[in-house]
């Protein structure tokens, strides 16, 4: 189910699905085509949902201030449900439409084969989510990211938990994906390096509910912490019945937590939870105004939500740079270095694709990619994340 309900996008805005085709327009009426490719069902749903959200509000923002060199965008929508094979069906139906640019996948395991197929059709995409480091390894022209890497990520998960958790008994548990694993492995790489060896390595699938084996291997393990290499719904299981079977110990994980479906899933115990996620540009005082936009829609814009909002003014500004809609042109323009203003800050791109070194630029304050987060009760009662401050 995707969570929060779908504008009806003014201006005349059409909004094509991968199942279905947008009306062609005359060549005196030509738009610049954006796809949006992420799980809109599935249980990563509600990922699939910020990333639509994002792009939706960014789409009918820019085509109410003109659109982007006097032409509106069209946009589509593709489903790929978190399967590789999906989002490679998703792609290819978005060369049919004849879409140019994508702001997707959300999945590194979706992310990478999807890129290819864009890459073979002149197509240049932008995930806002991916962050599994292939992603931009593979020296490709036409891929690029407005989020850290799982390098970054589980750099600064290890220390923390090689700080935080000196001397204690710590398991890494992952649900064997693209993501999930190499999230896992980087943690556990920077945890080793200092010194700070696990008590437990285990691989679950991640479309299984029922983790009793697992839970006893963690019972035999008496862990401190358990670190959690995966996303928010198999997670929130493993950490539900964790707890429904006397198993005390924190779960940490990556931003595949980052969605407060995790604690509806988890339940009470997810209190004190922690978890590495990019800055929440929510917090920013500048986005109040766009924050409260998707308020008003019934929308909460959390997690990568503002990331795939970025992601399109990203893809509008080095559009009109190049003085062309042309996604060779565009990616050159990324690839250059300029700094890009957007909802998360300023941010460059390096030649890989990635965020520069210099990270995220916000009232001139440099932000790290990566920092902890905690999850507790809210001011309204409700649990949540909120950044660390300890």
């Amino acid at each position: 189910m995707i969570h929060g309900r779908t504008q009806v996008l003014a201006l005349g805005l059409a909004i094509g699905t991968a199942l279905g085709t947008a009306l062609a327009p005359s060549s005196a009426e030509a738009q610049i085509r954006i796809g949006v490719g992420g799980p809109m069902t599935g249980g990563s749903a509600a990922f699939g949902a910020q990333l639509k959200q994002g792009v939706e509000q960014a789409v009918a923002d820019i085509n109410a201030a003109g659109g982007i060199l006097g032409q509106k965008i069209e946009l589509y929508a593709g489903d790929d449900r978190g399967d590789p094979k999906e989002g490679v069906s998703v792609a290819n139906k978005f060369v049919a439409d004849g879409v140019k640019f994508v702001v997707g996948h959300f999945n590194s395991g979706v992310t990478i084969p999807s890129s290819e197929v864009y890459q073979d059709n002149g197509i240049l995409s932008v995930t806002p989510a991916s962050t599994n480091p292939k992603v931009t390894e593979r020296g490709m022209w036409n891929i690029f990211r407005v989020c850290g890497r799982d390098d970054q990520q589980g750099g600064l998960a290890g220390a923390i938990i090689a700080d935080k958790f000196k001397g204690k008994r710590i398991a890494v548990v992952h649900d064997k994906t693209t993501y999930g694993q190499g999230l896992a492995d980087e943690t556990r790489k920077a945890m080793n390096a200092k010194g700070l060896k696990e008590v437990l390595y285990e691989g679950v699938n991640k479309d299984d509910k029922d983790f009793t084996a697992l839970v006893s291997k963690l019972k035999a393990a008496n862990p401190d912490l358990v670190f959690w290499g995966g996303l928010h719904d198999t997670g929130g299981l493993i950490l539900r019945q964790m707890r429904d079977q006397g198993v005390k110990a924190v779960i940490m994980g990556g931003d595949g937590l980052a969605d407060n479906e995790f604690a509806a899933i988890a339940g009470q115990g997810v209190e004190g939870s922690l978890m590495t996620f990019s800055p929440d540009p929510r917090t920013n005082p500048a986005n109040k105004e766009i924050v409260e936009v998707f308020r008003k829609r019934g929308f909460e814009p959390q997690a990568y939500t503002l990331y795939s909002y970025a992601a399109v003014q990203v893809i509008k500004a080095a559009i009109e740079e190049a003085k062309a809609a042309d996604p060779k042109k565009v990616a050159a323009v990324m690839s250059s270095g300029k700094p890009f203003d957007t909802v998360l800050g300023t941010l460059s791109l390096d030649k890989k694709g990635d965020v520069s070194n210099e990270g995220y630029l916000v009232g001139g304050k440099k932000k790290d990619r990566y920092v902890l987060y905690v999850w507790k009760k809210g001011e309204d009662g409700k649990l949540t994340y909120v950044e660390a401050t300890e």
